[in-house]
């Protein structure tokens, strides 16, 4: 480890992930106040608790993210966050904020993973979601992972949908600035907003594909077809950019700063932090800032990969955590 605590790997190729696998178990968390939270179990029911998050907001989990963890070592929960994939209603705003996520988090550990502690994962907003719950239920959990680090601050944004990453894509920059009439782009988060939660169809699905595909051209290192079909359908597309977006123009519903200040919460939880160096979504700076507030978690700087956490650099590191936790003790059930 270099002298300023960060391990810089090796580039890595043809990475070997955990088999498909499919859930031993599955249901809906019904909520008191009108959502429908799909959840689902995988892996060993006997294996230590783990909770993994998905980014966006606004994406829901795949099956590709079940392959992450050991099988027979893990007992992991995966859930779709508040109105994107398998949960209802889509695309909902209402009762949608980080707290209400964290929440549905704690009510999820108790009544489905019954765990006393548990091992949580996140990547990109998931990093997000895990730092807010860790920060507010520091006893709950045993190890965090967090990947492409977003806090949500405002030059965070700035960066991403005010021109800074424009810079590196301008052709692809052309296109998330179409839909939004120049008188108003001086705030497109907000231009954005007014579309994607407007009554007009036709304008509301220009704006969910404007806004979803910038994300997905943007998040590798190369260019990536799979990434850019992932969320092509329009009702995806939809829901994707509404909360997405919801998120972003709430600041995630926190104070400015929230996470990284908050981050001496998280001093005595085992940690991993995984950045790409190349991330133009959210660039390593973040990264680094938690890292500073956070030195006892390993910090893993990536040397040839963006932001998605299929990139073999990436996906090696987080293979290495999740193998690397599943040797600390087992975390007792309720």
């Amino acid at each position: 480890m270099r002298d300023n605590g960060v391990r810089q790997t090796q580039p890595q190729r043809g990475i070997d992930v955990y088999p498909e696998i499919q859930p031993y178990n599955h249901g809906y968390l019904e909520t008191d106040d009108g959502h429908h939270v799909y959840w689902e179990l995988c892996g060993n029911p006997q294996g230590k608790p783990a909770i993994f998050l998905h980014g966006g907001p606004g994406s829901g989990c795949s099956s590709n993210h079940r392959r992450l963890f050991n099988p027979e070592r893990y007992n992991v929960l995966l859930f779709d966050q508040r109105g994107c994939g398998r949960s209802a209603p889509l695309a909902s705003l209402e009762n949608n904020t980080t707290w209400h996520l964290v929440d549905d988090m704690e009510r999820l550990r108790r009544e489905v993973l019954k765990a006393e502690k548990m091992l949580v994962f996140g990547g990109s907003w998931g990093s997000t979601l895990s730092l807010a719950y860790a920060q507010t239920h520091p006893e709950r959990v045993s190890e965090l992972i967090v990947r492409g680090i977003f806090t949500v601050r405002q030059a965070e944004l700035e960066w991403f949908y005010q021109g800074g990453a424009a810079w590196l894509f301008p052709d692809h920059w052309e296109q998330f600035l179409a839909p939004i009439p120049e008188n108003e782009r001086d705030d497109l988060i907000a231009a954005y907003h007014r579309r994607l939660t407007g009554t007009n169809r036709q304008e509301q699905l220009r704006a969910a594909q404007a806004w979803t595909q910038w994300e997905s051209r943007t998040i590798t290192l190369l260019p990536s077809v799979e990434h850019q079909q992932a969320r092509a359908a329009d009702e995806s597309a939809v829901a994707f950019a509404r909360i997405e977006n919801h998120y972003v123009f709430n600041g995630a519903f926190m104070e400015e700063g929230q996470l990284i200040r908050d981050a001496r919460k998280l001093h005595d939880i085992p940690g991993v932090i995984i950045q790409g160096r190349y991330d133009a979504c959210t660039p390593a700076r973040t990264a680094w800032d938690l890292h500073r507030a956070w030195p006892q978690a390993d910090f893993h700087l990536v040397p040839d990969a963006g932001h998605a956490f299929d990139e073999p650099g990436i996906l090696a590191q987080l293979i290495a955590a999740t193998d690397r936790f599943s040797t600390h003790a087992e975390t007792e059930t309720q």
